[in-house]
C-alpha cells in the first residue's frame, strides 16, 4: 500500500514536470518566431529604397537631368535630324535613278528603231538612183512597135526580148529587197503615195479617182520613196 502511494506520487511529479517543460518549450519557440519576424522586418526596412525630401530645392535637384542626360538628348535630336535628311536624300536619289532608267530605256528603244530602220532603208538612196534606170528600160520596151516584133525583123526582136528580160530581172531584184511599184490606176487618190499633176472631168467616175498615171511610183518597205505622178478627176 505504501509502495502504491509512492509510485502514484512519482507519476504525478513526472506529469507536472512534463507539463512545465512543455510550456517552457512552447514559450521559447514563440520567442524565437517573434525574434525571426522582427529581424526580417528590419532587413526589409533597410533594403527598401526610401527617399526623404526635406525641401522643394531637394525635389528640384533630384528631378533635374544630369549633364550626361542632356548630352544624350542633344545627340538623339541630331540623329533624328540626320535621319530625316538622309531619308530625303534617298527619296531624291531613288527618283533620279528611276528617271535615269526610264531615259536609258527610251534611248535604247530609239537606237533599236534607228538600227532597224537603217537595215531596212539603208539602200534607199541606191534604190532611188536605180529607179531612173528602170524608167528608161520601161520607156524603151514600150517604145518598140509591137507589130514590128517578128521573125522578119530578128534584130529588133532580140533587142526587145533582151530589154524585157533586163527589166523583168531588175523588177525581181527590187522586189527581193522590198522595193515595190505604185501604179494607182483607177484607185482613190492617196496624198501619201500619189502626187496630182492635174484634174480633169470624167463621166461616171467618182471624184478624186486616179485616171492617168504619168509616172509610176515606188515604196520601200511601205515607205514611199517616190510618189506616183497622176491625174485625178474633179470633185
Amino acid at each position: 500500500m505504501h509502495r502504491s502511494k509512492t509510485a502514484l506520487n512519482l507519476l504525478q511529479r513526472l506529469d507536472r514536470l512534463r507539463t512545465a517543460s512543455s510550456g517552457s518549450l512552447i514559450t521559447r519557440q514563440m520567442q524565437m518566431v517573434s525574434t525571426a519576424q522582427a529581424a526580417h522586418s528590419r532587413l526589409l526596412w533597410h533594403q527598401a529604397p526610401v527617399r526623404h525630401f526635406s525641401t522643394e530645392k531637394d525635389t528640384a535637384r533630384v528631378e533635374e537631368p544630369t549633364e550626361n542626360e542632356k548630352k544624350l538628348t542633344v545627340e538623339v535630336e541630331e540623329l533624328r535630324k540626320e535621319a530625316a535628311e538622309l531619308t530625303e536624300k534617298v527619296k531624291s536619289l531613288d527618283d533620279k535613278y528611276k528617271r535615269a532608267l526610264a531615259e536609258s530605256e527610251n534611248i535604247r528603244r530609239r537606237l533599236t528603231k534607228q538600227i532597224d530602220d537603217a537595215k531596212l532603208f539603208g539602200i534607199q538612196g541606191f534604190c532611188k538612183d536605180l529607179l531612173e534606170v528602170a524608167d528608161i528600160l520601161g520607156h524603151a520596151t514600150e517604145a518598140v512597135p509591137k507589130d514590128e516584133i517578128s521573125d522578119k525583123n530578128p534584130h529588133l526582136k532580140n533587142l526587145f526580148e533582151g530589154l524585157s528580160m533586163t527589166r523583168q530581172q531588175l523588177n525581181s531584184v527590187f522586189k527581193r529587197h522590198g522595193l515595190e511599184t505604185v501604179n494607182p490606176m483607177n484607185e482613190k487618190f492617196n496624198p501619201n503615195l500619189h502626187e496630182a499633176l492635174f484634174q480633169q472631168e470624167v463621166a461616171n467616175v467618182e471624184p478624186n479617182t486616179v485616171v492617168v498615171v504619168s509616172k509610176i511610183g515606188y515604196k520601200l518597205h511601205d515607205r514611199c520613196i517616190r510618189p506616183a505622178l497622176v491625174g485625178v478627176t474633179k470633185g
